[in-house]
């Protein structure tokens, strides 16, 4: 005998069409310019721009070798968008994080802050209530991790070697995955932000192919944990995505120094909170998009059964 227990929603295969490709394509730039930016989440932006579970779906399948059941439309044009992302806006994120830094942190804090929603959203709100006195002490913990995880920083390191860069993109790929976590901060973090930064910008292709083996490494060995959390667990992890989103945001503070230590609001206040403003509505917008898309274009509904 099985009982059915958490019921998971899926969005249809991708149209084959070429709206839809060129709509995932650039959903997959967005979520590369994200991977570009300390203390933004790729995997924040999948969910934003709402093809999160969609891309955890198709990276499981290619892990387990399932290609006949790949959406291969979609993954193509999401990778070729992140591609493209990554070697054209790199040189223009950095400057406009590194040159503008309160306005850029005031966006992205709008933007994430927003976001927030999303992974709150795809909860099922009876399944919530019941768990709600172990889920509100884990989204506090996440929240918490989160936000003194981000307050450390290291200094630049110089011509790191080629073995700890393929280690750094096995753990910062992880952002792709993981919402609320940045890979660009993970990196920042590590010292090797602005040398992986640069190698990209100089098109230093030994430093890339060792840094994309990396992140390989790191997919293959978290995707398909992830995805057996999500399908079993569903609740609890959304929970903690939450929570690690909501402490995450503490490097977005647009007021802190070097060393990411907090300050109070000063200076150009207005043009920051404008920036808030806008990241907010841009990702509300994407969110709403993605609500009405999804009423009309329906959903693949799956219900996960275990032993009594």
């Amino acid at each position: 005998m099985s009982a059915p227990t958490e019921t998971h929603v899926y969005p249809k295969p991708t149209p084959r069409t070429p709206l839809a490709v060129i709509l995932n394509f650039v959903r997959g730039a967005l979520i590369g310019m994200a991977e570009l930016v300390p203390g933004i989440s790729g995997g924040t932006v999948a969910l934003v721009v709402g093809i999160y579970e969609r891309a955890l779906n198709a990276g499981n399948q290619l892990i387990k070798r399932q290609f006949a059941k790949v959406d291969w439309w979609f993954l193509v044009a999401v990778g070729l968008g992140m591609v493209a992302a990554v070697f054209t806006m790199s040189t223009v994120l950095v400057n406009f994080v590194e040159g503008y830094p309160e306005l850029s942190r005031g966006l992205f804090l709008g933007m994430v802050a927003v976001s927030i929603l999303v992974p709150v959203g795809m909860m099922d709100p009876e399944d919530l209530r019941r768990k709600l006195p172990v889920a509100l002490p884990v989204f506090l913990l996440s929240a918490v991790v989160a936000f003194f995880a981000t307050g450390f920083t290291s200094a630049p390191q110089e011509n790191p070697s080629l073995v700890i860069i393929f280690f750094a993109a096995a753990v910062a790929v992880c952002a792709l995955v993981m919402p609320g976590i940045s890979g660009s901060f993970l990196l920042l973090a590590l010292g090797l932000y602005s040398p992986v930064m640069a190698s990209l910008s100089n098109r230093e292709w030994d430093v890339i192919i060792v840094f994309m083996l990396g992140a390989l490494l790191g997919i293959i060995l978290f995707v398909r944990g992830l995805t057996w959390i999500l399908e079993n667990h569903r609740t609890l992890t959304l929970t903690v995505m939450s929570g690690l989103m909501l402490g995450s945001l503490r490097a977005l503070w647009p007021w802190q120094t070097g060393d990411a230590d907090l300050l109070a609001p000063s200076g150009n206040v207005w043009p920051v909170v404008g920036m808030i403003v806008l990241g907010a509505v841009i990702v509300a917008a994407f969110i709403v998009a993605d609500r009405v898309a999804t009423v009309r274009g329906g959903a693949t509904v799956i219900t996960q059964s275990q032993p009594e």
